[in-house]
């Protein structure tokens, strides 16, 4: 089979390849869409690793939107000070939970649009949201998804949403979220940033940025 030329095809391949070596699954340890929604706010600038040490107290003290809402600032930055940052992500934990009891019911909403206008919510954590919890059409773009679009040479964009723009019609919708959850795996584990294992990548073929 011919080398893919145009980034379609490059998005297409890489799609189906990845497809066959890893499963579309989030790292993020929960058990609901709120328990996705705070591990996904606890996760900016920290490991996936590190926030699925820190949810297990944080849920057992608060399981729900309602206790969060209520909750002493203090006592969650307590919590969710191994995560980094945790000033801001404890008022925005509170917040939030304070826009799900009084603009939402106590339930996750699901468009983009009511999702970012909770505290401490993007795009790329309304596209997990939405992507990961409900099964909806959500590409979110990290920095792997991000060095990974690049290096194969599907987009040339640098800002996170425009790169959702440009890959979005490149995907059926109901597989972005998988395509981004495949991506980052792979940005994890292969295609890492400083030190890529080109010898070991499935893509290295067609790759404009393969070392080999």
């Amino acid at each position: 089979m011919g080398k893919p030329r145009s980034p379609k095809g490059r998005a297409r391949v890489t799609h189906e390849r990845l497809a066959s070596e890893y499963p579309a699954a989030c790292e993020l340890e929960h058990r609901n869409p709120f328990e996705l929604l705070v591990a996904t706010i606890l996760s900016a600038q920290c490991t996936d690793a590190r926030v699925n040490q820190t949810t297990p107290d944080l849920f057992a003290r608060f399981p729900d939107p309602e206790s969060l809402a209520a909750a002493d600032l203090g006592e969650v930055e307590e919590l969710v000070h191994p995560t980094g940052f945790y000033r801001s992500k404890a008022k925005n934990l509170v917040g939030m939970a304070q826009s799900l009891v009084a603009d939402f019911e106590g339930e996750v909403p699901t468009s983009v649009k009511d999702l970012t206008s909770l505290a401490g919510v993007g795009r790329k954590t309304a596209n997990v949201i939405r992507s990961v919890a409900f099964d909806l059409p959500g590409l979110p773009v990290d920095t792997h998804v991000k060095r990974l679009t690049n290096r194969l040479g599907i987009t040339k964009q640098e800002d996170p949403v425009k790169i959702e723009m440009e890959l979005n019609p490149m995907i059926p919708a109901a597989e972005r979220g998988a395509f981004s959850l495949r991506l980052i795996l792979h940005g994890r584990r292969v295609c890492r940033a400083r030190k890529p294992a080109c010898a070991e990548c499935v893509l290295n073929d067609f790759c404009p940025g393969s070392t080999l």
